[in-house]
């Protein structure tokens, strides 16, 4: 086992160290791979809130396969980006375990009349739509393509760069960012949160910091489950359960309060 997880961060060990003793060019090049990555997510995250309904669905994943393309043309590797298929057994693994876990958590908290509340989501106000956003919309719109770029091609451009503590403290803190734009309104539309916080400006701010906190701390989870397994099937598996299964038990939360 030992002699296997040396072969396969053989090649990214490679790339850090020829980064190092590489001449300026290419230093700068990869400076530029992670300003792109982080300019074009930026961008999509605009592009995504503040324009169509159509933009809304397609622009994150359209912008994830864009940069996992690119990035690819620009010398990162399968097992770089978290895709190669030699990780995929010991991903499946970490993945198993990780929904496993998400489940207990949301069934307990679902269950809790102190946390129950923060369950009561507009949005998933029924079956069919928590359905439909659970096994559709939430993997093909949010947990394969925000994984893809973040845990995949950021990770792997900043790798290159940081290291270790740049992956973890600047793709959870770029991933925090990235979920501002969807937390404006959060407190009003969670009956949890606006009881708790109040409707105002000032509750609607602390709805976006907390947001930004809790999604930032995510971002280490998620990234310290791809480094460990290698794949980013884990990350994947645990970005879906944390949103699927609590879309599932908001809908079972609202169907049994009004019942």
């Amino acid at each position: 086992m030992l002699h296997q997880d040396l072969e396969e961060t053989a090649p990214l060990a490679t790339a850090c160290r020829s980064l190092e003793t590489a001449p300026p060019r290419h230093k700068l090049h990869a400076y530029l791979d992670v300003a792109v990555v982080v300019v074009v997510l930026a961008g999509t995250n605009l592009i995504a809130h503040f324009t169509t309904a159509w933009a809304s669905i397609l622009t994150v994943p359209i912008a994830a396969v864009v940069l996992l393309a690119l990035m690819r043309r620009r010398g990162l590797g399968w097992s770089e980006l978290g895709l190669s298929p030699r990780q995929w057994r010991r991903g499946t693994l970490y993945a198993i375990g990780a929904v496993a876990l998400v489940l207990t958590v949301v069934a307990i908290g679902a269950i809790l009349p102190i946390t129950r509340p923060f369950f009561l989501a507009d949005r998933y106000a029924t079956i069919s739509g928590a359905l439909i956003a659970s096994m559709i919309v939430i993997p093909l719109q949010t947990a394969i393509p925000e994984e893809l770029a973040f845990r995949g091609v950021l990770h792997g451009t900043l790798d290159r760069v940081y290291g270790v503590r740049g992956v973890f403290a600047a793709g959870s803190l770029l991933f925090g960012l990235w979920h501002i734009a969807s937390s404006l309104g959060l407190t009003s539309s969670n009956r949890g949160l606006s009881g708790f916080f109040g409707g105002g400006a000032a509750a609607q701010i602390v709805g976006i910091l907390l947001a930004v906190v809790a999604t930032a701390a995510a971002g280490v989870v998620f990234t310290w489950l791809r480094r460990r397994s290698g794949s980013l099937l884990a990350p994947i598996a645990l970005h879906w359960s944390v949103n699927g299964a609590g879309a599932l038990a908001a809908a079972i939360v609202w169907h049994t309060t009004l019942t």
